[in-house]
């Protein structure tokens, strides 16, 4: 169950960041003192959204106040949110993303067929699927052979953040480490934020800060991101064939949006020729479901 007091306290640190990231200079402000802190003040962000300041500040104290679809699109210009921010403000301060009508989200508890069937359709391009924790429940027998076989792993060990923060085999693994590993924080932020109060995602996040300092330091910039994010390029090095150059894609069925299946397509020639060689190890698709 979601913790609203949890959530509130998640929108309140999500505004802090995003005018603390901005200047009074951007929106033609006067500055008439030295500032101790970097960043727009509250009450230039209440006037820039037109809203007011005793207002504003609840939110950032968060205080159970009800905000209306215009004050976010407000704030959402204020603060120079991106389409993935704007969204991510939406969740955490309604509690859900807007839908048309009366229209309820569905909360689905087993992987979608057709994600399931986008996955084995990919041959030899390695495809996973992750749940809302971001464990891995379902992969292709090519994930298997670029990750290593999932079955065979147990319970923290499925998981990808888990995975890419404590295993040293995974900065190998990765040609550009700090990158995926950042990019995969955002991915997460957002997803936790979402689950605020949830004791399985808040244990997660503790023992990630715990185990990794790069977690631990990254994790305070509340940076945030869409899981249906544009499609990204990674590298691997595995060590059997070598370089691979793939072009990672992550997908949400919008009526199962606890599961996403994450692809992993050859973005040259070579790349193509090598996940080729790696299939001639048998192999079929797996899934903990």
């Amino acid at each position: 169950m979601i913790d609203e007091a949890q959530r509130r306290a998640q929108l309140a640190d999500f505004l802090k960041t995003r005018r603390a990231r901005l200047s009074p200079q951007q929106f033609g402000l006067p500055v008439v003192s030295r500032r101790r802190t970097p960043g727009l003040r509250r009450d230039e962000v209440a006037l820039l959204a037109g809203i007011g300041v005793s207002w504003y500040t609840w939110l950032e104290q968060g205080r159970p106040i009800t905000v209306s679809d215009q004050v976010l699109d407000s704030l959402t210009s204020a603060l120079r949110l991106d389409d993935s921010e704007r969204r991510h403000l939406y969740m955490l301060a309604r509690g859900m993303l807007p839908v048309a009508g009366d229209e309820e989200p569905q909360v689905i508890d087993q992987p979608p067929i057709n994600l399931l069937a986008v996955m084995d359709a990919l041959g030899n391009s390695p495809a996973y699927i992750l749940d809302r924790y971001l464990n891995v429940v379902a992969w292709n027998a090519s994930a298997a052979r670029l990750f290593g076989d999932f079955g065979q792993l147990a319970g923290r060990d499925r998981n990808v953040m888990w995975r890419l923060f404590t295993h040293s085999s995974q900065r190998t693994l990765y040609v550009q480490w700090e990158e995926a590993a950042r990019h995969a924080i955002k991915t997460f932020r957002t997803i936790s934020d979402q689950l605020a109060g949830d004791a399985h995602c808040e244990q997660l996040i503790a023992d990630l800060k715990q185990a990794s300092p790069d977690f631990r330091r990254w994790w305070t910039q509340h940076d945030i991101e869409l899981s249906c994010s544009p499609t990204h390029q990674k590298e691997f090095n595995h060590p059997q064939v070598g370089r691979l150059e793939v072009l990672s894609t992550t997908l949400i069925s919008p009526d199962n949006p606890h599961f996403r299946l994450v692809t992993l397509t050859p973005c040259t020639p070579d790349t193509t020729a090598r996940l080729v060689q790696l299939a001639r190890v048998e192999g079929r698709r797996y899934s903990l479901i």
